[in-house]
């Protein structure tokens, strides 16, 4: 059994404060961190760890309890490897996050922790925000040059152990040159404006070479959804509720429970443990509350930033994340997808939406079973596209679970006959009632269509199959409040399509001068919909998949 007095007091303050313990700490401390201290199998270094904390507060600050208390678990090893790898650290901004990391780092590369080359990596979004977490140990080692120049020599973008040659540096998520790095430790900041996970793959597999290698991750919550963030919340979510740890990950995520708890300022030391420490921090959180009571435009970013209850800008969301999750999966902690029933010939509507045929081109099935509307698709993605580098979008998980509904084509344009395929392929499965877009994609595909037999709809061809929406801006009007009840309902199944739930949130609606609503892209370039506006063209037929009852009279 391991003790340590600094988890013994903050464990003490829990039971006797647990009102102001989040969902998640109260199950780090009961499934993982009272199991561990159990354990008869782990080594506790606590010698180390005392040498730790008097290294940071002579040279840093004085550390708060919840800062000893996790930097406890840092020393703790089961045959000399540290019994957590990853350390996940979620907190409201302004609680210091930077001040209670760097120091602990800063110690792995002294000769006092003693491991030869524990170089650390710091790694940001931004070359800004990577040196302003840098910049904490270099205003230490400047300030105290007369003792620090013994021990360690320092520029501007690094620092080095004389002795140990461990060298402390910051980094850019350029994964591009960072191939070859042999990292001790790799501090992630601000991991929430992280959109895709190939940076942090790149820097992650620097990890293995040096004795004792840690991950530290340290963020705010963010507006980005689906990316590495969402993602490894939700992997965190499992192992604190079931309490199976195989991943290594100490998970200290500090959040409101719900929105109903922002009018609570004595519930905010929830997302935000340093309140009590921090007298300063309480009076700006508390400026910010009561601006956002009056300005509402800045409530989205109160709750995201202060209070780690994710959101996206009021003028930038179609529906919720948490709604977008649902719509994918029947259970969403434990991302199972939801069941996808279709009788042989189902009615069925297509739906086919394309800004341009060098860009993205999707097409895609809509059916109905009882309240539930059930949409499928493929999307073609087009590599050679001037903009295709700068999506921020995993196209490298093609073929992946979740990834399986698009494929990325080398070609100058993306071959129209894929997308009549695709249309085809559809036909022959259901009983295809109507083939939607609008006029301009019809005009490109006319003739790959005509070829198959297939006409439009109109005079001398009423039961044509294609139908054309004249006026394509016209259809969020009348389908925006029908899909946002199906949101809310949980009556769409969209699949787990990582395609589709990045298609939906980057996609607003917004109302015109008119009084109209109109469905546009959160960014024009980046941020593509063409799934989501495939399934919208769909919609606007979808009477025809009400089931009909035919009375035949004797």
């Amino acid at each position: 059994m391991i003790y340590c007095k600094e988890v013994d007091k903050y464990l003490k303050y829990y039971e006797n404060n647990k009102k102001y313990f989040n969902e998640e700490r109260k199950l780090l401390i009961e499934n993982i961190v009272k199991p561990t201290l159990q354990r008869t199998d782990i080594i506790f270094d606590e010698s180390m760890y005392k040498k730790c904390l008097k290294f940071c507060e002579k040279w840093y600050y004085p550390l708060f309890p919840f800062q000893k208390f996790i930097y406890a678990f840092a020393f703790m090893y089961k045959d000399d490897i540290p019994v957590f790898r990853t350390f996940i650290i979620v907190m409201g901004r302004g609680g210091g996050k930077d001040g209670f990391i760097v120091p602990l780092l800063h110690f792995f590369t002294t000769e006092i922790y003693g491991i030869p080359n524990y170089n650390v990596d710091i790694v940001a979004t931004s070359e800004s925000q990577a040196n302003d977490t840098y910049d904490v140990a270099y205003q230490v080692l400047e300030s105290n040059k007369e003792i620090f120049f013994k021990y360690f020599y320092w520029n501007m973008e690094y620092f080095v152990n004389r002795k140990t040659k461990s060298k402390f540096r910051f980094n850019t998520s350029n994964a591009g040159t960072k191939d070859g790095k042999k990292t001790g430790a790799l501090l992630f900041n601000e991991y929430h404006a992280y959109l895709t996970d190939k940076s942090i793959k790149v820097f992650q597999s620097a990890l293995g070479k040096i004795k004792h290698g840690r991950i530290f991750i340290i963020t705010s919550n963010g507006y980005v959804r689906g990316g590495p963030l969402d993602e490894l919340l939700s992997v965190c979510n499992n192992i604190l509720k079931s309490g199976d740890n195989t991943l290594k990950y100490f998970p200290f995520i500090c959040k409101l429970d719900s929105e109903k708890e922002v009018d609570d300022p004595e519930m905010w030391i929830k997302a935000n443990p340093s309140l009590p420490f921090l007298p300063e921090l309480q009076s700006a959180i508390q400026d910010d509350y009561n601006e956002q009571k009056v300005m509402h435009s800045k409530r989205s970013e109160f709750l995201c930033k202060r209070m780690n209850l994710p959101a996206e800008r009021d003028d930038m969301i179609l529906t919720s994340w948490e709604n977008i999750l649902r719509a994918s999966y029947k259970d969403v902690d434990n991302e199972i997808p939801r069941d996808y029933n279709v009788k042989e010939k189902q009615t069925a509507i297509i739906g086919i939406d394309f800004a341009s045929l060098h860009d993205f081109a999707s097409v895609g099935i809509l059916t109905k079973i009882d309240d539930e509307y059930q949409w499928r698709q493929k999307t073609i993605i087009c590599s050679s596209n001037q903009f295709f580098k700068d999506i921020k979008f995993p196209f490298d998980n093609a073929g992946q679970k979740g990834f399986e509904d698009f494929i990325v084509v080398n070609t100058p344009t993306i071959d129209e006959t894929l997308v009549i395929d695709f249309a085809m392929e559809y036909i022959e499965k259901y009983n295809v009632q109507k083939i939607i877009m609008d006029t301009y994609r019809f005009k490109l595909l006319k003739k790959t269509f005509e070829e198959k037999g297939i006409v439009a709809e109109d005079k001398m061809h009423p039961s044509g199959l294609v139908r054309m929406i004249r006026y394509p801006a016209s259809i969020a009007s009348i389908i925006a409040p029908k899909l946002e009840i199906l949101f809310e309902k949980g009556n769409l199944n969209i699949g787990d399509s990582a395609i589709m739930r990045w298609s939906i949130n980057n996609t607003c609606v917004i109302t015109k001068k008119d009084g109209n609503m109109a469905y546009e892209k959160v960014e024009p370039k980046l941020r593509k919909n063409d799934p989501f506006m495939a399934m919208v063209c769909a919609f606007s037929a979808s009477e025809l998949l009400e089931e009909r009852i035919e009375y035949v009279y004797i």
